[in-house]
């Protein structure tokens, strides 16, 4: 399996990119923004992080957050924010056998792009 090597740095703010596993013709993301908008709150109540730009298209998504100073796990929030996404949805898309051995749900794909932005 391949390693993933992020670079965690407390209080940086990060470029992301989020897709979803199906993205052709997946109109998902919009057709379903109060539910995502409510994943977002979800998260930054139990996790806080400063919001900087988004922008939701279709089938994925791009963020820039700011963390806490004394915080660096933006890999947590995005857990949070696709698993809460993820089970306030209705059932009803593909899954791989892959994602059903692992008992997954098969809306978003399992990594995500960021990069950290300088000063």
């Amino acid at each position: 399996m391949t390693e993933y090597r992020r670079t965690y740095i407390p209080g940086a703010s990060w470029s992301f990119t989020v897709n979803l596993a199906e993205r052709k013709d997946n109109r998902l993301l919009i057709d379903n923004i109060d539910l995502l908008r409510q994943a977002f709150v979800y998260t930054k109540q139990r996790h806080p992080f400063r919001l900087d730009a988004a922008v939701i298209l279709p089938d994925h998504l791009h963020c820039i957050w700011t963390l806490p100073a004394e915080d660096s796990d933006f890999s947590c929030r995005w857990n949070m924010l696709k698993g809460y996404f993820s089970r306030n949805l209705e059932k009803g898309e593909r899954i791989s056998a892959s994602r059903k051995s692992r008992r997954e749900r098969g809306i978003w794909q399992r990594r995500f792009w960021e990069h950290a932005l300088r000063d």
